[in-house]
């Protein structure tokens, strides 16, 4: 049998040998025998004799690569001055180990004429497992490099490039991940049903959603999974959101414990929680630069809070949306003056803001629930929210909104959108916001700005979904010293296109 005859074999097998070996007590699909079956003719049945060159072959190259490579900086050495190779090499020499004992044995007990059937499947799952070792030796020959051991602390006060981060995101597309870690393995490994049926769902095997991006961004993906499992997490939803924003969303899920404000106290009753700051002790605050919530509102301190986008995002006195402004002047419209337009229709919906959810509290008090979909920029956004018992939603610009289609009554952003999207990913959001959106629903577009020669570009694409103008302005935006345009509306979502 030629050499790559052999090669399709093993590939053939590899999604059969990934899902089994991850169960200890395998109970085998009439799918995966009938796949069996076929690969086993990969080896001749008449002359089963061939396989004990192939044996010697994988024997001899796992002596070979094992006594003759030198590891410059990924072994560390114990106190006895032994030599260890990193985890996920000692795992996979140990599986081939395993597997190799187990064959030869059989292979001295049992008759020849068995060999053809019943070994086939491991003789492959060596292959597979060796390719594997050859790839993560392979990148011991490498030079150094700062990611293996230093720990960088990453300011989100702004979330202005670094030349760091130029280059991180040049290898989303340039480099290929090569994960180190266990735990990324184990995450991202098929999970097959205990009972090796289909579920409820459809499924006999959950594959654990990851974003696209992190296989350029796994210099960043290894420091967060690097745990121990069922113990506590690292303090790190600075390095996870960091991720978020460059494109790796979803992120692996985690086998560990969040770490908790050590003196979290009792929180506010729900007729009072909306109008009040939380206690200072329920909020983690190591990442960010202020360290209290008297730092976020004082006037001494702007400039030095760690956050910019909304002046008085923390400032709860500051209720906004309530008190009518002049038309010539101003692009804001009032909660009241939308609702009216609805009278009783309104009673869900989605704000997509950078906002501690004033929104979301004047609308509760109209029997409107909104779920509040923002990061924290350099602030703890997402923890006011949900101690003044309101919804966070805590995703990126990125990811598809989680609901499902035609549902939401309502759909607000302010000071989220402006002039910094690209064309083709406001279409993106926009389309997605229509997707969620019930037929006749309502899309409150709150202080877009951007320069007057772009504004006519940006309008187009907003006239584009063909929503009914229910209100519509533009006026100048004074507040900067610029040619700048603020524009809102309120647009109403057709039955049927």
């Amino acid at each position: 049998m030629d050499g790559s005859r052999i090669r399709n074999c093993f590939k053939s097998q590899l999604t059969t040998n990934f899902i089994s070996q991850n169960r200890k007590k395998p109970e085998v699909s009439e799918m995966q025998k009938q796949a069996i079956s076929r690969n086993a003719r990969c080896i001749p049945s008449s002359n089963p004799t061939l396989l004990y060159p192939l044996f010697l072959a994988i024997l001899l190259s796992l002596v070979i690569i094992t006594t003759h490579i030198d590891y410059p900086f990924s072994v560390f050495s114990t106190s006895q001055d032994m030599v260890q190779l990193p985890p996920p090499i000692l795992h996979r020499v140990s599986n081939i180990q395993s597997q190799v004992g187990l064959l030869l044995k059989q292979l001295h007990t049992e008759g020849e004429s068995k060999i053809s059937m019943k070994y086939s499947q491991q003789v492959l799952a060596i292959a597979v497992s060796l390719d594997k070792l050859l790839d993560a030796l392979s990148h011991l020959y490498q030079a150094p490099t700062a990611e293996w051991n230093n720990t960088s602390t990453v300011e989100f006060g702004d979330f202005n490039q670094t030349e760091e981060d130029d280059e991180n995101e040049e290898g989303i597309h340039t480099h290929k991940a090569k994960f180190h870690s266990n735990e990324f393995y184990n995450y991202t490994s098929p999970k097959p049903n205990r009972n090796g049926k289909k579920n409820f769902l459809g499924v006999d095997t959950v594959f654990p959603s990851i974003g696209s991006a992190c296989a350029g961004l796994f210099s960043d993906v290894e420091r967060f999974i690097a745990y121990k499992a069922y113990g506590p997490c690292p303090d790190d939803w600075i390095v996870a959101q960091k991720l978020m924003v460059a494109g790796c969303d979803p992120l692996p899920r985690r086998r560990c414990f969040s770490k908790s404000p050590p003196r979290y106290s009792k929180t506010l009753p729900a007729n009072s929680s909306l109008w009040n700051l939380p206690d200072d002790r329920n909020v983690l605050w190591t990442h960010y630069k202020c360290k209290s919530f008297s730092c976020l509102v004082s006037k001494e301190t702007i400039g030095r809070r760690g956050f910019f986008k909304c002046a008085d995002c923390f400032n709860l006195t500051s209720r906004g949306w309530e008190i009518p402004k002049n038309e010539s002047i101003s692009a804001e419209f009032t909660i009241d003056e939308v609702l009216q337009l609805k009278p009783g229709e309104i009673r869900i919906g989605l704000d997509f803001s950078p906002t501690t959810g004033n929104f979301a509290a004047i609308m509760r008090e109209r029997n409107v629930n909104i779920a509040t979909a923002t990061l924290n920029l350099g602030a703890p956004f997402n923890e006011v929210i949900s101690q003044r018992g309101l919804l966070p939603l805590y995703v990126s610009v990125g990811s598809r909104m989680p609901f499902f289609d035609n549902t939401l009554d309502i759909v607000h952003s302010t000071l989220f959108l402006d002039g910094w999207i690209g064309i083709e990913l406001l279409q993106y959001v926009l389309l997605d916001w229509d997707r969620i959106l019930r037929p006749k629903g309502i899309l409150w577009i709150d202080r877009f700005f951007c320069g007057s020669d772009d504004m006519p570009q940006y309008l187009k694409e907003f006239e584009k979904l063909k929503y009914k103008k229910l209100l519509w302005r533009v006026v100048p935006k004074t507040d900067k010293l610029g040619d700048e345009l603020f524009f809102s509306a309120v647009l109403e979502k057709p039955s049927k296109y």
